[in-house]
């Protein structure tokens, strides 16, 4: 029986996804009509972004499950027209660039490269920065992202607090949970890196209050949500020194206005949303596999979580 797949992103997103996902539906041994105009009707599985065209699922009256590109689905979550179970992006591409965009700006900071880069001619002026086992790591948010991150930077010498909403156990790992918890996490935070989810409880997570808790000449990396940061109170931290530098690569608006403070501090650096994208190739993997075990009966991957927000 041939499935009838919907295709929900932008046009752009169309070509390229195109092609990996119709080679991995033929490696599963799926029969697949993946298009990006089916009658509502007749479609079986809609692969969701949500800068697609389709956000009533209403008229979707077949359709099995709503497989997000997405590794987040803040955005999606609280649409009461999807009835069908709905899931989120977890793949190895996501994880691997993850990793590497953590672990470089971590390094980054720890070794104070941006006072090289930016050496004048003539400055000998030399730094020697502690070693790994002497700087704090903390990591808000221990999902799949977050606990990829922590396993990459441990093996570096880096003692690594991560702090999740419920209590977590990973080797190597101090894992904390709770107000408390997070209170403690803050205080060893000498880098702090945000992965945690957009959802209610996590909005403006760092505020003056949180602020304060950090050590003096902390740094902050954001590849998560821009919602997790109360920016004002991000600016004026940066401004009194409590902060020494902020790298952001999520953010409320996006792309980022270019009257933004952000843009024009020097205790800033701004990348444009790069840390994680889903790639073609290893998430058609993923949607495919979901397909496989819708039809096949099977309990799907990486369900949203609708009470929790993710």
């Amino acid at each position: 029986m041939t499935l009838n797949v919907q295709f929900s992103d932008t046009p752009k997103r169309w070509t390229i996804f195109e092609g990996p996902l119709n080679d991995a539906f033929k490696a599963q041994g799926l029969d697949v009509d993946l298009s990006t105009d089916h009658a509502p009707e007749t479609v079986d599985y809609v692969v969701y972004s949500p800068k697609g065209p389709v956000q009533d699922f209403t008229p979707y009256t077949n359709c099995k499950a709503v497989m997000s590109l997405w590794a987040g689905v803040e955005k999606v979550v609280g649409n009461d027209t999807i009835t069908q179970p709905l899931t989120r992006m977890v793949d190895d591409g996501l994880s691997e660039g993850m990793r590497e965009w953590v672990t470089g700006h971590v390094l980054r900071h720890h070794l104070d490269t941006d006072l090289d880069v930016n050496r004048a001619p003539g400055d000998w002026t030399p730094h020697m920065p502690p070693l790994a086992s002497e700087r704090g790591v903390t990591i808000l948010g221990l999902g799949e992202l977050g606990q990829a991150c922590a396993e990459t930077l441990l093996p570096l010498g880096f003692p690594i607090t991560g702090w999740s909403r419920t209590q977590k156990d990973i080797e190597g790992i101090t894992c904390l949970s709770g107000d408390d918890g997070l209170i403690e996490a803050l205080k060893r935070a000498e880098i702090l890196v945000l992965l945690l989810p957009d959802t209610p409880a996590t909005t403006n997570i760092i505020n003056p209050e949180t602020l304060a808790l950090l050590p003096d000449d902390a740094v902050i990396i954001n590849p998560g949500r821009g919602p997790l940061i109360d920016d004002d109170a991000l600016l004026a931290a940066l401004d009194l020194g409590k902060i020494k530098h902020a790298t952001l690569d999520v953010f409320r608006v996006e792309p980022l206005p270019e009257d933004h403070p952000y843009w024009h501090h020097d205790r800033v650096t701004v990348t444009p949303h790069i840390a994680a994208e889903t790639r073609p190739t290893t998430s058609a993997r993923v949607i495919a596999e979901n397909i496989r075990r819708g039809e096949a009966g099977e309990p799907f991957l990486y369900l949203a979580d609708r009470d929790q927000g993710y």
